[in-house]
């Protein structure tokens, strides 16, 4: 164990330009993970961890409760600079960057056009980890995927998905399944016509959608009925009403 009261020490350093700074991750080929649901999901799904790091005020029960052979102890006040939480948990983790995943062409998949708000990728993540969607393929533009951000509105989904980030547009030549994107205004109707299954699900940039070009890919355009009159639907929110409907697992395939 390792007891750090200074800022000026370098392995805090490195911590803070890692939890704080949206490129750090891949300077340091390592993400932070803060908070002890973040921590717990990635050692359930057998991620070594490189480094707790605990706040001194942590009792040894809450300590023992994790395991590490490498624990870094940060006085509470170096701990909460570390942190981006209203209320710091004083748990966090550094773990390796995983390598990046190769494509699986048959494989259920989501693909973020352009996606740019952290938390809306990150609750993409999560449905796609909880809906059976096993494949993200996030293209250039979209927020970063091992971001602190997306990593803490992912609250784990990480670590059970195959990830493939900043990826340009010609790696979707690999997929086999039909690609499939929302529109407005005709179309498929969601929850109504048959869908393919398995298939990808491109989800568009916040303001503008899906880029004309990859529109022009899919097979499908879907229309989600929206009987209240709204003109649209948050991309997190829409992302989930499709994975839900639309082709994952059993529900709604064809």
């Amino acid at each position: 164990m390792t007891a750090i009261t200074s800022r000026a020490n370098p392995q805090f350093q490195a911590l803070r330009q890692l939890a704080t700074r949206p490129s750090a991750w891949r300077e340091q080929g390592r993400v932070w993970l803060e908070g002890e649901h973040l921590v717990s999901a990635a050692l359930a799904r057998g991620v070594m961890l490189e480094q707790l790091v605990l706040a001194d005020t942590l009792d040894a029960a809450t300590r023992a409760t994790f395991g590490a052979q490498r624990e870094l102890r940060l006085a509470a006040p170096l701990f909460e600079a570390l942190s981006s939480l209203p209320s710091p948990a004083h748990v966090g983790a550094v773990v390796a960057l995983p390598p990046a995943s190769a494509i699986d062409p048959l494989a259920p998949t989501v693909v973020l056009d352009r996606v740019q708000d952290a938390g809306n990728v990150g609750s993409i993540l999560r449905s796609a980890a909880a809906l059976g969607w096993p494949q993200v393929i996030a293209l250039k533009g979209t927020a970063a995927l091992w971001s602190p951000k997306v990593l803490r509105a992912g609250m784990g989904a990480h670590f059970g998905l195959r990830l493939i980030d900043a990826a340009e547009s010609d790696v979707l030549d690999a997929l086999q399944v039909p690609l499939l994107a929302t529109t407005p205004h005709g179309g498929l109707t969601l929850g109504h016509d048959a869908l393919p299954h398995p298939c990808a699900w491109v989800l568009g940039h916040e303001g503008q959608g899906v880029a004309p070009e990859l529109m022009a890919r899919c097979a499908h355009q879907v229309r989600i009925p929206q009987p209240g009159g709204e003109e649209s639907l948050n991309v997190a929110a829409a992302a989930a009403i499709c994975l839900f409907l639309g082709g994952g697992g059993d529900v709604g395939g064809v």
